[in-house]
């Protein structure tokens, strides 16, 4: 599952070209930490510019909150539109500036894409104002098109960024009469095998961490609660997917580096926070383990379409953006 710096690196290769010096202001020029690609940051809903902290840390992807306003624009946070305070100028400007003047990458070490996951926020839910909102993001993102993860008919191809949408708006049926789009929807376990949702259209898993887990770093995970997580992300990998974990429990320091931890050691591809420094500094001393095969292990609350126990692996069918 993680097997993708060669393919990335090629879908790559032919970005290098793209023309323009832009500039992207001092605070993005400063040399980042190493790219860790498990290292997700959630943007809180009072920052101001939530960017250039996670670009200088090194953190592999970001989530936003964004509210629909005037025009179908999209603002940052929960609250009330707020003047320049949109997702467009904070966010993805400066983001593909930057891949822009390096060549196609965000760092020189990046091997597998940016997950930018736009979350959609607020009160208002009708279907005009959602569907609107989505078709400015829609054009926002064609005009950065070359730097773009994208599906193309059936097949995935890896870019500097890939863009996932999750919140109250639902656009699976949107995103699926697209034959070439440059966004995607989030996903949960309860995807896998749908035929519905393949990962051309629902690449990553995203679920918060007490939907189905109770365990909280406090004390010893209990064994039953880890073979769970394990089954299920070697269902999700076994899918064609990602997976992204959010939602952690509140606790001290060291219960969160426990929770860390251990979902390293399942192979979850992508751990959320909003303690960036700390999980920064976890990840640089503890990796995510990469997949290997190993002994079966429960799988009583993944789907009956996930493949059973001792059911022989199937071979992935997509390369994961």
């Amino acid at each position: 599952m993680n097997d993708n710096g060669a393919t990335f690196a090629g879908g790559l290769a032919g970005l290098a070209g793209v023309a323009g010096a832009v500039s992207i202001g001092n605070t993005l020029l400063r040399r980042p930490g190493p790219y860790l690609p498990a290292a997700h940051a959630i943007a809180s809903p009072r920052a101001a510019d939530p960017l250039p902290g996670v670009l200088r840390l090194g953190l592999g992807g970001l989530t936003v909150p964004v509210t629909p306003g005037p025009h179908g624009e999209l603002f940052l946070g929960p609250g009330g539109p707020q003047p320049g305070h949109t997702l467009r100028r904070l966010v993805l400007t400066p983001l593909f500036a930057r891949a822009k003047t390096r060549g196609g990458r965000l760092a020189r070490d990046q091997q597998v894409p940016f997950r930018l996951v736009v979350e959609f926020v607020g009160a208002n839910r009708e279907p005009e104002t959602l569907l609107r909102a989505y078709q400015m993001l829609d054009q926002q993102l064609r005009d950065h098109a070359a730097l773009l993860s994208h599906c193309d008919g059936n097949t995935l191809v890896p870019g500097a960024v890939t863009v996932s949408v999750a919140g109250i708006v639902d656009v699976r049926e949107l995103l699926a009469a697209q034959r070439k789009r440059y966004c995607f929807a989030d996903g949960t376990f309860d995807d896998l095998g749908s035929r519905s949702a393949p990962p051309t259209l629902v690449p990553m898993i995203s679920e918060p961490w007490g939907r189905r887990f109770g365990w909280d770093g406090r004390e010893p995970i209990p064994a039953e609660e880890r073979h769970l997580l394990h089954a299920m992300v070697r269902s999700a990998h076994d899918d064609g997917r990602t997976v992204r974990i959010s939602g952690l429990p509140e606790g001290s320091r060291r219960a969160r580096r426990a929770v860390w931890t251990e979902l390293g050691a399942a192979g979850v591809d992508v751990i959320a926070d909003g303690d960036q420094h700390g999980l920064v500094r976890h990840l640089r001393r503890h990796p995510v383990s990469r997949w290997v095969p190993r002994a079966p292990l429960p799988t009583r609350a993944v789907r009956r379409s996930s493949p059973r126990p001792n059911a022989p692996r199937p071979e992935r069918r997509h390369e994961p953006v």
